[in-house]
Order: C-alpha cells, then sequence, then structure tokens
C-alpha cells in the first residue's frame, strides 16, 4: 500500500529476494552514479537539506534508479509515498491519489506522487496533474525514459523541473560489484577481462547488471575457477542495445552518424552505422539519410558522392542483409573520407529565398520564346543572343529577371571538384564583365 513499508506477512518476509532488490539503496547517498543531482551540491541534495521539495521529471535510461530516488525523497522529507505506473493506471486511480493527498493535507502531511513511465500518459491525463501539483497538494516526481520536451505537456513541464539522470558508468558499476561481493560474501568470480566485458553487458543499467552478477554467482560455485570472456558469453543471456527505433535513441544515433561523416571522421561514422544496425535500425533508413548527406554535405566537392549513395541503397535493396550491409558501409567510408561542401545546400536555400521575396517577376524578354506572331511583335526573345554563335561560347547576357539585381546564390569551395568549378565561375565572370563593358546586355 501506498505509505507504507515492511506491512507483508511472515511467509513473503522469508522469500528469496533478487540480489537487486536486497542491494537497493536505503538512503540518497547510496544511490550511486548520480552525484550531479544528489551530492551535497547537486540541485535534489539541496532541496533536500533544506527540506523544500518541488515537483520534478526524472529522466534517464533503464535502471539508473529513478524509482529508488523517487521513493528514498519521500523518505527523506517525510512524506507519504504514493507510486503509480502509467502502464497500468487511468484516472480512477489518479482520483483516488488525489482525495487520499487531500485527505493527508488536511492532517499536516503531504504526499509525494511518483509516476513512472509518466510519458505514456496522455496529454489530457497529464492537463489533470495540473490544479493538485499547482495548490500543493501532491508533490510530483515523474520518471521518463523519453525527451520530456517531446513527450509531455508544456504547462506540465513549466510546474516541474526536469533533471537529467546519467547511465552508470564504470566507477558506478564497480561500486555495485563491490556491495554484490560483501553481500555474497565472495569475490565475484571472474577474470579482469571478463569483468570488463560484464560492464560493456550492462549498458549502464545498473538493475540489468545485479542480475547478471547474481547469474554468475549462481553458475560458478565457491572454489571453482573464475569465468574467462569466452565462458562468461556463454552463461548470460546479452541483451540488444538500448534503441528504440521510434523514439529518441534513434534520432541521436542518426545525428551522431550525420555529424561524425561531416566532421570526416570516418572511424567514428562506421560505428555509429553499426550501432545503429545493432540496435535494429532498418539499413535502408541509413541508406535514405547517406543519400541526403551526399547532397547536402558533399555536393559538387564531389558529385559522384550521390551516385555512390544510390547504388549502395540498390545495393541493399538487391541483397538484403547482411551481405547489403556491406554495401552501405562502403558507401559511409566513400562519403566520410570525401571533399566536403554544403555550397549547392546553402546556394538552393538562398534562391528560395529571393524567389519568395521576388513574387512573380517575368523573366526578361530576350529569353522568352515567340511561338506566336503576336508573341513576336511583342518583343519576345528580341535580342537573344544564341551562346554557340559565340567565340567563348558564352555570351554573358543577364538572365536574372528586370529589375533584379544580379545574385551569386552558389559560392564554390576550395576543395575537391568545386575548386575546378570555381575557376570555371571565376572565368565565366570575367567573360560577363568583358560584355557588359563593351555594351553588351549584363
Amino acid at each position: 500500500m501506498a505509505g507504507k513499508s515492511g506491512s507483508g506477512s511472515l511467509f513473503e518476509a522469508e522469500a528469496p529476494r533478487p540480489l537487486a532488490d536486497r542491494l537497493r539503496p536505503t538512503a540518497l547517498d547510496q544511490v550511486v552514479g548520480q552525484e550531479h543531482l544528489l551530492g551535497p551540491k547537486g540541485p535534489i541534495g539541496r532541496m533536500v537539506a533544506a527540506h523544500r521539495l518541488s515537483s520534478m521529471v526524472l529522466w534517464g535510461p533503464p535502471g539508473c534508479g529513478k524509482t529508488t530516488i523517487a521513493r528514498l525523497l519521500a523518505q527523506a522529507t517525510t512524506l507519504a509515498f504514493e507510486p503509480l505506473s502509467a502502464v497500468f493506471s487511468g484516472v480512477a486511480d489518479l482520483r483516488k491519489v488525489f482525495e487520499a493527498a487531500k485527505q493527508r493535507r488536511q492532517a499536516g502531511q503531504g504526499t509525494l506522487l511518483f509516476i513512472d513511465e509518466i510519458h505514456r500518459f496522455n496529454r489530457s491525463q497529464q492537463d489533470g496533474f495540473l490544479p493538485y501539483v499547482e495548490d500543493g497538494t501532491v508533490t510530483l516526481v515523474g520518471a521518463t525514459t523519453e525527451n520530456p520536451s517531446f513527450e509531455l505537456n508544456a504547462a506540465l513541464l513549466s510546474r516541474a523541473q526536469v533533471f537529467v539522470l546519467n547511465r552508470l558508468g564504470e566507477e558506478a558499476l564497480e561500486k555495485l560489484i563491490g556491495r554484490a561481493e560483501a553481500e555474497e560474501g565472495r569475490p565475484l568470480p571472474l577474470t579482469e577481462d571478463a569483468r570488463a566485458a560484464l560492464k560493456a553487458m550492462a549498458d549502464g543499467d545498473g538493475r540489468y547488471f545485479l542480475n547478471l552478477v547474481e547469474e554468475i554467482y549462481a553458475v560458478v560455485r565457491p572454489g571453482e575457477d573464475p569465468l574467462d570472456t569466452n565462458a562468461l558469453t556463454v552463461a548470460v543471456q546479452r541483451r540488444m542495445p538500448l534503441y528504440d527505433k521510434a523514439q529518441e535513441g534513434h534520432y541521436n544515433l542518426i545525428s551522431a552518424l550525420h555529424k561524425s561523416l561531416r566532421g570526416s571522421d570516418t572511424d567514428a561514422a562506421l560505428y555509429w552505422y553499426s550501432r545503429m544496425l545493432a540496435g535494429g535500425e532498418d539499413p535502408r533508413y541509413i541508406a535514405r539519410r547517406l543519400v541526403r548527406f551526399a547532397s547536402e554535405d558533399i555536393g559538387m566537392a564531389d558529385p559522384q558522392a550521390l551516385t555512390i549513395a544510390l547504388a549502395a541503397w540498390d545495393a541493399y535493396e538487391r541483397l538484403g542483409s547482411p551481405e547489403g550491409e556491406l554495401a552501405v558501409a562502403q558507401c559511409v567510408i566513400y562519403l566520410g573520407t570525401a571533399p566536403k561542401s554544403n555550397a549547392a545546400y546553402m546556394a538552393i536555400k538562398q534562391a528560395q529565398r529571393a524567389a519568395k521575396e521576388t513574387g512573380s517577376l517575368m523573366p526578361p524578354m530576350h529569353i522568352l520564346n515567340a511561338p506566336t506572331r503576336l508573341m513576336k511583335d511583342l518583343g519576345y526573345g528580341k535580342g537573344y543572343n544564341y551562346d554557340h554563335d559565340t567565340a567563348d561560347g558564352f555570351s554573358g547576357q543577364n538572365y536574372f529577371p528586370d529589375g533584379m539585381a544580379r545574385r551569386e546564390f552558389y559560392q564554390p569551395v576550395e576543395r575537391g571538384f568545386e575548386r575546378e568549378i570555381k575557376k570555371r565561375q571565376d572565368y565565366w565572370a570575367k567573360l560577363r564583365q568583358r560584355a557588359s563593358g563593351d555594351g553588351g546586355e549584363g
């Protein structure tokens, strides 16, 4: 029951408890990996010291201690602890909690309402919290693995502070091993390399990590040789990396891949590509993004990049996984090592802006066709110089609308093939200037 502890039956007290539950912290200073929030100088630590707890959203990956922190906050501030899961609870459950909180408030006690996976509540349910949070009936502590900016109402976010929890790093996981060893009364039976591999398997999830530790203790009896890396892999089931193709992890990793390519760090790009594949991402999505990158970040610095990206996508469609993934990897390497330029991307952006600003200006008369006699009489096509008939194959005439000054949207860089294009642009600029100086239309 919410707000109570130690209320289980005698038989429940005698039941075996998982290692993760036995090692659950009983005070905030025992929580590992979140010192930036819970330490004396951390924002939550300062709140607890002042006995003034405000509503908050704890955002972090699975197994980083969100539920434990909420429970200990209630304990440290003498608030009644009301836990709910957004997966299993509805409006009726919320009403019961709010009614009980009102009664406690009249008796002089506050309530900490903890909602696990708060992002699972819809917008109207989230709006339902607001009056009770605003008037202090409850202090809301929400936990989520998803980016609150995308999943929670702006009104709710404006009334709660968002705190970002870290995935557990090596130091935090080592502390958990130490506590497990003290609880079990013997060292963790792993070689040093296997110990490092176990921490990598945990992927920052403390609860999952302790479950693995407990499994190892069950497999290796006291006095038996410790497991090496190969034996560890056989003994425990390795889980898939944390990656949700529909949520923030998806966008974070594709952003990392794109920016690694832009920074010409091919090795990092291959790593993020592999991470996405390991998480179950559809290689077609990655291939589409590489096609975009070829135009946006390489462009005319290496026109072949777009051809390579399209060919890699086509190769994957023909071969499928896993063979086709090599073609996409080859494309990643090509794009990572190619010269970079966003000149084409910037040129079309500026041209589009100019098109909106100038409205419906007509092309100059001399470049308009005159398919009818009336149009010819009106001057359509008059004065047009056929470029192939000129000495340089370049007439230098004006092709912008009358009344619009000439603009230079495309400005090639001094890298890759665009270095050659810039030479051509400069050459045509000189011919255009000469044509204008000779009295030609400029």
